[in-house]
């Protein structure tokens, strides 16, 4: 199998991109967003795959810049790989080296990942502090210290972890972890270190979050002996081998309601699919409490049917099934041109909140306060330049683009790359007047829509 990298266009310094989405806002959708696979569960997917000595096949694998930065690590790695449409092939038969690239990993924090099954397959692994969007801490020490409750020996230098099983063990072993807090990374990340270890691993006040669940899924159809995920204690016990596998990654539940939210700010009936409908209570939940509808079909589909106002809420984001922060800033968008005050509660990363500035710069009346932000309804947002901080943030921006008066030239584009796949083309397909292009200080021509507006 030949290594191939994706043909993504954004791979060349993605970071200096000088392209910009350009939103002219005030147009109904309407029609139907096809839902591509979970990025959060496809990267720990692949990730995951390392611990087999075999081929595997992955489907619904989205192309994102981050699946991008993910094959270039497995590459580094010995991994050989190819990605036709959304089927990946991956074989991990030769694993050539247990560190992988700073330059890289700092790119992407899912890369952190590759600890537990490098450990496990190899019994050593160097793997750096990872990177991902700054919003906010994401300390790995819940990770590091499962992984030596089962054994290894950790330590952290210079920026770099190093992980080798101590003893003369070949092989992590089972043991009693609880997490103080359930984190989906640090969850994940023993469930696969846990696979290959000898004895029984219990996982206590696990995260319950649906990639969780496809990850153990992934893992027990290569062979792996799981019980409990989606519950807040796993059981894992290891098996010396795994072997090869076929499997499809879930729907993308963050996708799915960033474009019911799109429904909602926009004022339109909106579905989208294939969803799972479980995935998405929290949203769900969310939407009817702002006074719009959302119904469900046998087809993994949901429509959401907005009010023409919507009312204020207060809600705090929490993990699964609680409001997934990963919706947080497109809700705010919402939430800016409601009626009344709301409150919405950042209480999982502490440097979330960074859109609110984009925000005000579009006629919002957002305060924050320590971890809260404060939102005042106002009737009209208004187009103009924003930056999108991070990936979460740049969608919010993008959705209050479509709401606003005028056009609104949105620059960071690689942060929304990482994580959402053809965005613009699948608001295009329902009407939404959005275009990708070259920023308007480079090209020195009139924005794209300047003709239609006015």
């Amino acid at each position: 199998m030949t290594s191939l990298l994706n043909s993504h266009s954004l791979l060349i310094a993605p970071e200096k991109s000088n392209l910009e989405l350009q939103i002219l806002g005030g147009y109904p959708l309407q029609g139907e967003v096809r839902i591509s696979g979970a990025k959060n569960s496809a990267l720990v997917v692949t990730a995951g795959a390392l611990l087999c000595p075999d081929d595997c096949c992955i489907r619904h694998v989205p192309s994102l810049l981050d699946m991008t930065w993910m094959g270039q690590i497995l590459s580094s790695l010995g991994v050989k790989w190819e990605k036709h449409g959304d089927v990946l092939d991956i074989n991990a038969s030769h694993i050539s080296q247990s560190a992988a690239p700073s330059e890289l990993v700092g790119r992407l924090r899912a890369s952190f990942f590759l600890i537990g099954p490098l450990l496990a397959r190899l019994g050593v692994a160097q793997v750096p502090l990872p990177g991902g969007c700054a919003i906010g801490a994401r300390p790995v020490e819940l990770h590091i210290r499962g992984l030596q409750a089962m054994g290894a020996d950790v330590q952290i230098k210079q920026g770099i972890v190093h992980a080798c099983i101590s003893g003369n063990k070949r092989r992590l072993q089972g043991a009693r972890i609880y997490l103080d807090f359930p984190s989906v990374g640090a969850t994940e990340t023993l469930i696969m270190a846990a696979t290959l270890a000898e004895g029984e691993t219990m996982i206590q006040n696990a995260a319950q979050e649906p990639e969780v669940v496809d990850l153990a899924n992934f893992c027990r159809t290569m062979g792996a002996k799981i019980q409990g995920a989606g519950t807040k204690t796993i059981a894992i016990s290891g098996v010396p081998s795994l072997h090869s596998a076929e499997y499809s990654i879930i729907p993308d539940r963050i996708e799915a309601g960033t474009f019911l939210l799109a429904g909602a700010i926009t004022h339109s009936q909106l579905s989208v699919a294939p969803v799972n409908p479980q995935h998405l209570i929290g949203v769900i939940d969310t939407l009817r409490a702002l006074g719009a509808a959302i119904f469900a079909d046998a087809s993994n589909r949901l429509r959401i049917v907005p009010k023409q106002q919507h009312v204020a809420i207060a809600i705090e984001t929490a993990p699964y099934p609680g409001f997934p922060t990963d919706l947080q800033a497109q809700l705010m968008a919402i939430l800016a041109l409601s009626q009344g005050s709301s409150i919405i509660s950042e209480t999982i990363f502490e440097n979330r909140l960074q859109h609110v500035t984009e925000l005000n710069r579009m006629g919002a009346d957002i305060r924050v306060r320590r971890s809260h932000a404060i939102i005042r309804g106002v009737s009209q947002l208004t187009g103009t330049e924003v930056v999108g901080t991070d990936l979460r943030a740049s969608a919010a921006l993008a959705l209050a683009g479509l709401a606003a008066d005028g056009i609104t030239s949105l620059k960071g584009l690689h942060h929304l790359d990482r994580g959402y796949e053809n965005f613009e083309q699948k608001l295009q397909q329902v009407g939404a007047k959005i275009q990708r292009v070259q920023s308007q200080a480079e090209s020195g021509k009139e924005p794209v829509f300047s003709t239609l507006h006015g």
